[in-house]
């Protein structure tokens, strides 16, 4: 059996293998043709053309017609009939070099492969249809029946404009999630963040730094989407929500201890580096103990547990510190039996000495210190919601995560763990009915983090990204360039999968080479033509000797990082205000790269009407949630 080598490449693996040409055939065939057409017409011209010869149209025979006279006449006129047949060869002997002449020259002739070193180009408006961004044009029975276009939903990932100026708004509404670089200043905002936001109907959880978000697109989402808005502010004491972080603990199930440890993880890693050292590793355990003690006592006495009270628990002035590890040693916690990780806290830091028991405890402590702030503390005293009800409220509700830019880096624990909560407790389970995942949730939730990475390392995010969407979370997530992501200090690593999990990347012109570079790589390799010309003779002769070209196929990126750098930016007045729209790339798995235009908010009467509703002055409550009922797959709300 001979192997046949597959030599091809790029979108040539699924097109069909182009047929021979049947032209040579077919001018072969017509040679022998004329060959006979020419002995008939001179054997027809040798005896005038008489009638005995049979029919003709104005002189002119059929071209088998010398084969019958061959046959019939052939004894009587021998040497006409060879004379005949001598033109004919002659006339086919030279159409049928001419073939062959013909086929050694196209044989010989090099064959230019368009995709030879990469088959990468800018999408069209059918790739982007096919993609996803742009809805389908409607189709002739919807024409004649009169069917309304379809229309474009989901998040807004840029704009496209095509040949003739026309601008179209790029939507994505799948399950998928959403990475964007976007450099400080850049405009994302008012281009992808509000006009999302201003069209987004279901539920969303939103990173807003400033309160700027809120005030553009509240008004709109209560109003007009009908959701609940939720304004947390943790360092504010004006009109919002409070939220407790212990009150999402299962306590009394059998996920209280993995619940608390969670908790305890990222009291005692604020910025997502890893428990590295034996003081951080002490603190945790403790930290389990207590945060646990703490529960089951409020629980006791009526009261309400909060990491306020927890260190105060530690750092209780008028009581000795042995006494509290005691207590947890012997409270009795369940039925009267003392709980296990509980007891286990309390014998640990009894057992060891006093210098270093120390130690352990001021590290402790000095992760708690932000709930000593008077108005952090009142912030997370009690829970005007909870996680669940993001999902699980009859209307929609979006939540507001809102910090100041100088209370940033202090709030990020407290915000790294509503985040972290988010995603454990709103995927926790799935079930299936006839092979189908069902679901459990009344509303989707868009998770809209802008400077993700400025959370810190959140390994949760990065390894729920892999299936949250089968939960009905899409994450848009928000960084400047691609060194915050993959920083071994303070991102994800080079080994990062927040990339390999987000369908759709968008960028806007960036300022660093690394992120330019991997722009460039994920355009891809094209195939161009290089024109080489040479030339001889004197130049200062009237007429050059020879002027030769030549053609040579040449690979090169579609989009090169020095043009990625200097892709056109949003042109500023001289306030900073972005007055019009500059470029933008943006990438969908499996399809061309897109290179796009920037949306505007304000640019559009529609969004600008929507902005322009007041935010709300006081934050929307959800229903009063007391100490839930809890059961095996968590708390009922």
């Amino acid at each position: 059996m001979k192997i046949k080598m597959n030599n091809a490449v790029g979108p040539q693996v699924r097109t069909a293998k182009p047929k021979p040409s049947k032209l040579l055939p077919v001018l072969g065939a017509a040679s022998m043709v004329g060959g006979l057409q020419a002995a008939t017409q001179f054997f027809a011209h040798t005896f005038a053309y008489h009638a005995t010869l049979g029919p003709n149209v104005g002189h002119v025979y059929a071209p088998w017609s010398i084969l019958h006279w061959t046959y019939k006449w052939y004894s009587q006129y021998p040497d006409e009939i060879m004379k005949a047949g001598s033109m004919g060869m002659l006339v086919s002997t030279v159409g049928l070099l001419g073939v062959a002449v013909a086929k050694v020259v196209t044989s010989n002739s090099s064959k230019a492969n368009e995709y030879l070193h990469g088959s990468a180009r800018w999408a069209e408006k059918k790739d982007i249809q096919a993609a996803g961004l742009l809805p389908r044009e409607r189709n002739v029975l919807e024409i004649v029946t009169g069917k309304a276009a379809p229309t474009a939903t989901g998040v807004y990932v840029g704009g496209w404009q095509d040949k003739d100026g026309n601008f179209f708004y790029l939507r994505h509404s799948g399950p998928e999630h959403v990475l964007t670089y976007a450099p400080t200043r850049s405009g994302k905002g008012v281009g992808l963040v509000v006009p999302t936001l201003l069209s987004w109907g279901a539920s969303s959880v939103i990173t807003d730094l400033k309160g700027e978000l809120w005030a553009l697109t509240a008004g709109w989402r209560q109003k007009h989407a009908k959701n609940k808005v939720l304004r947390f502010e943790p360092a504010s004491t004006s009109g919002g929500v409070c939220w407790n972080p212990l009150d999402e603990i299962r306590l009394g199930t059998e996920y209280e201890v993995g619940d608390v440890q969670n908790l305890a993880t990222l009291i005692v890693d604020p910025d997502g580096k890893g428990l590295d050292s034996h003081w951080q590793k002490t603190a945790f355990a403790l930290l389990v103990g207590v945060i646990l003690h703490a529960l089951y006592k409020a629980k006791d006495e009526g009261g309400t547990a909060t990491l306020p009270s927890v260190d105060a628990m530690l750092a209780d002035p008028n009581r000795d510190i042995g006494e509290l590890w005691m207590e947890m040693a012997t409270y009795g916690h369940v039925d009267g039996q003392n709980h296990h990780a509980i007891g286990s806290a309390a014998r640990d830091m009894m057992d060891r000495p006093e210098e270093e028991a120390g130690s352990v405890l001021s590290t402790a402590k000095s992760y708690l210190a932000l709930y000593r702030d008077p108005v952090v503390a009142r912030n997370v005293s009690r829970s005007d919601f909870r996680i669940k009800q993001l999902m699980h409220e009859d209307e929609p509700v979006s939540l507001y995560i809102v910090t100041q830019p100088n209370d940033k880096a202090r709030l990020r624990p407290l915000v790294r763990v509503m985040v972290n909560m988010i995603v454990r407790l709103l995927a926790d389970k799935m079930d299936f009915e006839g092979g189908r995942p069902v679901a459990h949730y009344k509303h989707r939730l868009l998770m809209m983090l802008d400077e993700f990475p400025s959370l810190g390392k959140l390994e949760i995010m990065q390894e729920s990204l892999a299936f949250v969407a089968g939960y009905g979370i899409k994450c848009y997530l928000i960084c400047q360039d691609i060194n915050q992501l993959k920083s071994r200090e303070t991102g994800y690593g080079h080994d990062e999968s927040i990339t390999s999990n987000c369908h759709v990347q968008n960028a806007y012109p960036p300022n660093r080479v690394e992120t330019a570079e991997h722009l460039s790589r994920l355009t891809g390799q094209t195939t161009v033509v290089k024109e080489q010309i040479t030339t001889s003779g004197r130049r200062t002769a009237a007429m050059l000797g020879q002027v030769s070209r030549t053609y040579q196929e040449v690979q090169r990126p579609l989009l090169t990082p020095d043009e990625c750098l200097r892709m056109p930016g949003p042109k500023k007045n001289a306030q900073g205000e972005i007055e019009e729209a500059g470029d933008m790339v943006i990438y969908v798995a499996g399809y061309p790269a897109i290179y796009g235009k920037q949306p505007l908010y304000f640019k559009d009467p529609v969004f600008s009407a929507r902005a322009a509703i007041p935010a709300p002055k006081v934050s929307d409550r959800l229903r009063a949630v007391a100490q839930a009922e809890t059961e095996g797959e968590g708390i009922t709300i």
